[in-house]
């Protein structure tokens, strides 16, 4: 039995061509992830893979791509020491009250 993410050779239906637009925040996690991977060489491209494979089914069928690696690249942050659940949780709190005062 394939697991739930690996979907080759079913059918999908019909792929959207349309030009996109990147917005900030999906242009700063790749650069993230290209900073991570290739500059510091703190976590490689399949161990980015494995996060978001471990997702589980529900949550990697909503997330969106680039919601897909931020979870994954933060998930190996915690898991490698470099940064705790407990800052980052503070962290992106910290962003949220930032967001909702400005709105």
């Amino acid at each position: 039995m394939k697991p739930y993410h690996d979907i080759g050779g079913e059918p999908g239906g019909e792929v959207d061509q349309s030009p996109y637009e990147y917005s900030l925040w999906e242009l700063r996690v790749d650069a993230l992830l290209r900073l991570l991977s290739m500059k510091a060489k703190v976590m490689t491209v399949d161990e980015l893979r494995r996060g978001i494979e471990t997702f589980g089914e529900n949550r990697y069928n909503e997330e969106r791509y680039y919601g897909k690696w931020i979870f994954s690249i933060a998930s190996i942050m915690v898991e490698k020491g470099i940064v705790s659940q407990e800052e980052l949780d503070s962290r992106v709190n910290d962003v949220r009250d930032r967001m909702e005062k400005s709105l």
